[in-house]
Protein backbone atom coordinates (compact mmCIF):
# COMPACT_ATOMS: atom_id res chain seq x y z
CA UNK A 1 0.00 0.00 0.00
CA UNK A 2 1.04 3.39 -0.64
CA UNK A 3 2.38 5.30 2.37
CA UNK A 4 0.37 8.52 0.84
CA UNK A 5 -2.58 7.00 0.87
CA UNK A 6 -2.00 6.36 4.47
CA UNK A 7 -0.81 9.94 5.52
CA UNK A 8 -3.90 11.23 3.70
CA UNK A 9 -6.33 9.14 5.63
CA UNK A 10 -4.66 10.18 8.77
CA UNK A 11 -5.30 13.96 8.31
CA UNK A 12 -8.76 13.14 7.27
CA UNK A 13 -9.61 11.07 9.99
CA UNK A 14 -9.75 13.32 12.84
CA UNK A 15 -11.68 16.66 10.52
CA UNK A 16 -15.10 14.89 11.29
CA UNK A 17 -14.72 16.03 14.98
CA UNK A 18 -11.81 18.42 15.68
CA UNK A 19 -11.01 21.79 14.77
CA UNK A 20 -7.14 22.14 13.51
CA UNK A 21 -4.45 24.74 13.76
CA UNK A 22 -1.26 25.15 12.06
CA UNK A 23 1.49 25.45 14.02
CA UNK A 24 4.82 25.34 11.55
CA UNK A 25 4.94 22.15 9.89
CA UNK A 26 2.31 20.78 12.08
CA UNK A 27 -1.16 20.28 11.65
CA UNK A 28 -2.80 20.24 15.35
CA UNK A 29 -5.96 18.23 16.17
CA UNK A 30 -8.10 20.09 18.76
CA UNK A 31 -10.85 17.47 19.54
CA UNK A 32 -14.61 17.95 20.05
CA UNK A 33 -14.95 17.53 23.72
CA UNK A 34 -18.28 15.38 23.35
CA UNK A 35 -15.73 12.64 21.88
CA UNK A 36 -13.67 11.80 24.61
CA UNK A 37 -10.69 11.38 22.84
CA UNK A 38 -7.81 12.77 22.51
CA UNK A 39 -6.18 13.98 19.53
CA UNK A 40 -2.46 14.97 18.72
CA UNK A 41 -0.10 17.18 16.03
CA UNK A 42 0.73 15.09 13.01
CA UNK A 43 3.29 16.73 10.32
CA UNK A 44 1.42 19.29 7.79
CA UNK A 45 0.03 16.65 4.63
CA UNK A 46 2.19 17.75 1.94
CA UNK A 47 5.04 19.74 3.96
CA UNK A 48 8.50 20.16 3.44
CA UNK A 49 9.94 17.10 5.01
CA UNK A 50 12.45 18.71 7.40
CA UNK A 51 11.67 19.50 10.50
CA UNK A 52 13.77 20.86 13.70
CA UNK A 53 14.05 20.15 17.49
CA UNK A 54 12.60 24.10 17.52
CA UNK A 55 9.20 22.90 15.89
CA UNK A 56 8.27 20.39 17.99
CA UNK A 57 9.18 22.38 21.08
CA UNK A 58 6.97 25.23 19.57
CA UNK A 59 4.02 22.50 18.77
CA UNK A 60 4.62 21.04 22.28
CA UNK A 61 4.17 24.21 23.48
CA UNK A 62 0.96 25.37 21.84
CA UNK A 63 -0.26 22.29 23.02
CA UNK A 64 0.44 23.54 26.53
CA UNK A 65 -1.33 27.16 26.46
CA UNK A 66 -4.53 25.25 24.74
CA UNK A 67 -4.79 23.12 27.91
CA UNK A 68 -4.49 19.86 25.64
CA UNK A 69 -2.46 16.68 25.60
CA UNK A 70 0.89 17.25 24.09
CA UNK A 71 1.57 14.30 21.85
CA UNK A 72 2.52 14.18 18.22
CA UNK A 73 1.82 11.20 15.94
CA UNK A 74 3.54 10.22 12.80
CA UNK A 75 5.02 7.67 9.76
CA UNK A 76 8.73 7.69 10.50
CA UNK A 77 9.14 6.52 6.24
CA UNK A 78 6.99 9.32 5.30
CA UNK A 79 8.78 12.03 8.19
CA UNK A 80 12.31 10.67 8.84
CA UNK A 81 13.64 14.06 9.63
CA UNK A 82 11.19 14.10 12.51
CA UNK A 83 12.33 11.32 14.88
CA UNK A 84 16.11 12.69 15.71
CA UNK A 85 13.96 15.90 15.74
CA UNK A 86 12.10 14.79 18.33
CA UNK A 87 15.32 13.38 20.60
CA UNK A 88 17.03 16.34 19.59
CA UNK A 89 14.32 18.34 21.82
CA UNK A 90 14.74 15.95 24.72
CA UNK A 91 11.63 13.42 23.67
CA UNK A 92 11.56 9.91 23.51
CA UNK A 93 8.95 8.70 21.15
CA UNK A 94 7.43 5.13 21.43
CA UNK A 95 7.77 3.11 17.52
CA UNK A 96 5.46 1.02 16.72
CA UNK A 97 4.62 -1.40 13.71
CA UNK A 98 2.22 -0.45 11.56
CA UNK A 99 0.69 -3.07 9.76
CA UNK A 100 -1.84 -3.59 6.76
CA UNK A 101 -3.58 -6.65 5.63
CA UNK A 102 -2.97 -7.72 2.11
CA UNK A 103 -6.89 -6.89 -0.21
CA UNK A 104 -6.66 -10.82 -0.87
CA UNK A 105 -6.10 -12.20 2.64
CA UNK A 106 -8.49 -14.98 4.16
CA UNK A 107 -9.50 -14.35 7.78
CA UNK A 108 -11.66 -16.77 10.03
CA UNK A 109 -14.97 -16.61 10.14
CA UNK A 110 -16.48 -14.37 12.54
CA UNK A 111 -16.81 -15.58 16.18
CA UNK A 112 -20.13 -15.47 17.67
CA UNK A 113 -18.55 -13.89 20.65
CA UNK A 114 -18.09 -10.92 18.78
CA UNK A 115 -21.15 -8.58 16.92
CA UNK A 116 -20.91 -5.51 15.48
CA UNK A 117 -22.81 -2.34 17.64
CA UNK A 118 -25.40 -0.10 16.48
CA UNK A 119 -25.46 3.64 17.37
CA UNK A 120 -28.74 2.59 20.00
CA UNK A 121 -27.13 -0.35 21.27
CA UNK A 122 -27.42 -0.25 24.71
CA UNK A 123 -24.30 -2.49 24.92
CA UNK A 124 -21.93 0.36 23.21
CA UNK A 125 -21.20 2.32 27.00
CA UNK A 126 -20.10 -0.98 28.36
CA UNK A 127 -17.97 -1.71 25.34
CA UNK A 128 -16.07 1.63 26.08
CA UNK A 129 -15.93 1.21 29.14
CA UNK A 130 -14.35 -2.22 28.69
CA UNK A 131 -11.78 -1.35 26.39
CA UNK A 132 -11.00 1.65 28.64
CA UNK A 133 -10.22 -0.55 31.88
CA UNK A 134 -8.71 -3.00 29.66
CA UNK A 135 -5.70 -0.72 28.70
CA UNK A 136 -5.47 0.20 32.63
CA UNK A 137 -5.31 -3.31 33.11
CA UNK A 138 -8.46 -3.74 34.97
CA UNK A 139 -11.31 -6.14 34.79
CA UNK A 140 -13.91 -3.75 36.79
CA UNK A 141 -16.07 -2.77 33.68
CA UNK A 142 -17.48 1.02 34.38
CA UNK A 143 -19.99 2.33 31.49
CA UNK A 144 -18.74 5.27 29.46
CA UNK A 145 -20.85 8.12 27.98
CA UNK A 146 -20.11 7.64 23.72
CA UNK A 147 -21.47 10.61 23.48
CA UNK A 148 -20.78 11.49 19.33
CA UNK A 149 -19.41 8.53 18.53
CA UNK A 150 -23.42 7.49 18.47
CA UNK A 151 -23.62 10.01 15.35
CA UNK A 152 -20.46 8.94 14.00
CA UNK A 153 -21.95 5.30 14.20
CA UNK A 154 -24.75 6.04 12.68
CA UNK A 155 -23.07 8.00 9.76
CA UNK A 156 -20.89 5.34 9.15
CA UNK A 157 -17.91 6.76 10.36
CA UNK A 158 -17.18 4.30 13.27
CA UNK A 159 -17.36 0.82 13.74
CA UNK A 160 -17.32 -0.63 17.08
CA UNK A 161 -17.28 -4.55 17.89
CA UNK A 162 -17.96 -5.86 21.22
CA UNK A 163 -16.74 -8.98 22.91
CA UNK A 164 -18.44 -11.34 25.30
CA UNK A 165 -17.76 -14.02 27.40
CA UNK A 166 -19.17 -17.33 28.50
CA UNK A 167 -21.69 -15.44 30.74
CA UNK A 168 -22.65 -13.05 28.27
CA UNK A 169 -20.85 -10.19 30.06
CA UNK A 170 -19.15 -7.43 27.88
CA UNK A 171 -15.49 -8.18 28.32
CA UNK A 172 -13.88 -6.29 25.48
CA UNK A 173 -13.92 -4.46 22.08
CA UNK A 174 -12.63 -2.31 19.44
CA UNK A 175 -13.58 0.17 16.57
CA UNK A 176 -12.90 0.96 12.98
CA UNK A 177 -12.69 4.61 11.16
CA UNK A 178 -13.80 4.07 7.68
CA UNK A 179 -13.08 6.77 5.24
CA UNK A 180 -13.69 5.25 1.95
CA UNK A 181 -11.76 2.66 1.07
CA UNK A 182 -9.50 3.00 3.22
CA UNK A 183 -9.94 2.34 7.52
CA UNK A 184 -7.47 2.36 10.64
CA UNK A 185 -8.58 -0.42 13.19
CA UNK A 186 -8.16 0.88 16.84
CA UNK A 187 -8.44 0.37 20.52
CA UNK A 188 -8.36 -3.27 20.63
CA UNK A 189 -8.70 -4.75 23.77
CA UNK A 190 -9.85 -7.22 25.91
CA UNK A 191 -10.10 -7.09 29.82
CA UNK A 192 -7.33 -8.87 31.64
CA UNK A 193 -9.25 -11.82 32.65
CA UNK A 194 -10.37 -13.03 29.72
CA UNK A 195 -6.79 -12.88 28.10
CA UNK A 196 -5.59 -15.66 26.12
CA UNK A 197 -9.13 -16.78 24.43
CA UNK A 198 -8.90 -15.86 21.06
CA UNK A 199 -10.83 -12.71 21.93
CA UNK A 200 -8.51 -9.99 20.41
CA UNK A 201 -8.22 -11.88 17.53
CA UNK A 202 -11.92 -12.54 16.83
CA UNK A 203 -12.37 -8.69 17.40
CA UNK A 204 -9.77 -8.04 15.21
CA UNK A 205 -11.36 -10.16 12.52
CA UNK A 206 -14.85 -8.83 13.04
CA UNK A 207 -14.07 -5.10 12.51
CA UNK A 208 -12.51 -6.25 9.03
CA UNK A 209 -15.00 -7.70 7.65
CA UNK A 210 -17.49 -4.71 8.93
CA UNK A 211 -15.02 -2.61 6.74
CA UNK A 212 -14.79 -4.53 3.96
CA UNK A 213 -18.98 -4.85 4.02
CA UNK A 214 -18.95 -1.22 4.11
CA UNK A 215 -16.72 -1.01 0.67
CA UNK A 216 -13.21 -0.82 2.40
CA UNK A 217 -10.37 -2.52 0.92
CA UNK A 218 -7.61 -0.96 3.01
CA UNK A 219 -7.56 -2.09 6.59
CA UNK A 220 -4.36 -1.48 8.38
CA UNK A 221 -3.69 -0.69 12.43
CA UNK A 222 -0.85 0.14 14.90
CA UNK A 223 0.23 -2.56 17.41
CA UNK A 224 1.34 -1.35 20.66
CA UNK A 225 3.26 -4.40 21.41
CA UNK A 226 5.30 -7.30 19.91
CA UNK A 227 2.55 -9.72 21.77
CA UNK A 228 -0.27 -7.70 20.20
CA UNK A 229 2.00 -7.73 16.64
CA UNK A 230 1.55 -11.11 16.19
CA UNK A 231 -2.03 -11.75 17.05
CA UNK A 232 -2.49 -9.14 13.99
CA UNK A 233 0.86 -10.98 11.92
CA UNK A 234 -1.35 -14.59 12.49
CA UNK A 235 -4.74 -12.94 10.70
CA UNK A 236 -2.21 -11.96 8.02
CA UNK A 237 -1.53 -8.69 8.70
CA UNK A 238 1.77 -7.76 7.62
CA UNK A 239 4.19 -4.69 8.76
CA UNK A 240 4.36 -1.77 5.85
CA UNK A 241 6.11 1.07 8.04
CA UNK A 242 6.52 2.41 11.43
CA UNK A 243 3.92 4.90 13.38
CA UNK A 244 5.97 7.31 15.98
CA UNK A 245 3.89 7.89 19.15
CA UNK A 246 5.10 10.78 21.08
CA UNK A 247 2.79 11.63 24.61
CA UNK A 248 4.09 13.70 27.28
CA UNK A 249 3.27 12.74 30.78
CA UNK A 250 5.29 15.45 32.37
Amino acid sequence: MDLTRIETYYDTVPRAVATVEEVGPFTLFLADPATGWRFYARPRLGAEPDVTPEDVRRVLGRQAELGVPRALEWVDEVTPALLPAVRAAGRDPMSCPLLVLPEDATLPACDPSTRVLTSDDPDLPLVLGAVSAAFRGRDQVVGKEPGRQVEMIAQGLLVVVAAYDASGAVVGGGSAAPRGDVAELMGIAVVPSARRRGLGAAVTARLVTACHEAGVRTVFLSAATDEAAGVYRALGFERRATACILAVED
